[in-house]
């Protein structure tokens, strides 16, 4: 289970923190990401961390977060953090927490997406 927190209105210009916490789960987390959907629009990747495999250490932005947000996580806490500064209107959305672990010999890796939490930047 992923558990976000940290929405909420802020003016253009303002800064948030997102939390999200994983529970429940039998193997490692591999990616933890964030993800947004704004009305009427796709859902769309916003940042990811990876933290296994040959990819471990990755850290990816969409273009038109890159310089403004931060992702962070605390592996031994299954929590992932997005710091959001310099935020204007068209970061507007629902922002989903996103884990996949790692899977093993005998399943896939398992994919969880948080509840969403809304993000609203207006003056």
């Amino acid at each position: 289970q992923l558990q976000a927190s940290g929405g909420g209105l802020v003016q253009p210009g303002g800064s948030l923190r997102l939390t999200c916490a994983a529970s429940g789960g039998d193997l490692p987390i591999n990616i933890m990401a964030w993800y947004r959907q704004a009305p009427g629009k796709q859902r769309e990747l916003v940042a990811e961390t990876v933290s296994s495999g040959t990819l471990s250490g990755t850290v990816n932005y969409a273009d038109s977060v890159k310089g403004r947000f931060t992702i962070s996580r605390d592996n031994a806490k299954d929590t992932v953090y997005l710091q959001m500064n310099s935020l204007k209107a068209e970061d507007t959305a629902v922002y989903y927490c996103y884990a996949e672990d790692t899977g093993n010999y005998y399943r896939s890796p398992r994919i969880s997406w948080g509840q969403g939490t809304q993000v609203t930047v207006s003056s």
